[in-house]
């Protein structure tokens, strides 16, 4: 019996990444069809690669977040557009009203701590390295409940998919 395990020629890994990013799509269009407001306490952070393929931001924001930036949707944001392979929103960065347009190949992390959901992203961006970057701060309502669960970094309730591929 041999301790290698052979290549797959079935790209699972890829087809789970798609099939995961398919269900930030479905949560999205739920949003928009009852009307672009969030149920409950539900609000979500959704980080992106900035530089990816289709991303459109405005060129101040791109050059802030060269490489990642996370968004959140709460409770200022407006013309949320989902289609098959993206979504577009309206949000306020220091008072400026800003329209994003973003892939879901782009993302890399969207996380509801309302209920301690998320999930984590391998980019689909090929070498795109990660940097570390601060939070996009979008204008939002101060509220003390914005700020993800304490603990709910430990990662429990967040779906990592690492098929760790051989070299």
């Amino acid at each position: 019996m041999s301790d290698d395990t052979p290549d797959s020629l079935i790209p699972y890994d890829e087809i789970v990444q798609e099939a995961l990013r398919a269900v930030v799509g479905r949560v999205l269009g739920e949003i928009v069809r009852s009307g672009s407001e969030l149920p409950g306490n539900h609000h979500f952070y959704i980080t992106f690669k900035t530089g990816a393929p289709d991303v459109s931001i405005p060129k101040h924001l791109q050059e802030r977040f060269p490489d990642e930036m996370t968004i959140v949707l709460q409770n200022k944001f407006w013309d949320l557009e989902v289609t098959d392979a993206g979504f577009s929103v309206g949000l306020s960065f220091n008072q400026i009203p800003t329209k994003l347009s973003i892939p879901f190949a782009a993302i890399t992390a969207f996380v509801d701590p309302a209920v301690d959901f998320g999930l984590q992203f391998h980019a689909a961006v090929a070498d795109m390295a990660h940097e570390e970057h601060e939070d996009a701060e979008n204008d939002s309502q101060a509220d003390d409940d914005d700020t993800p669960p304490e603990g709910s970094d430990d990662g429990s309730n967040v779906v990592t998919v690492d098929f760790g591929r051989k070299k």
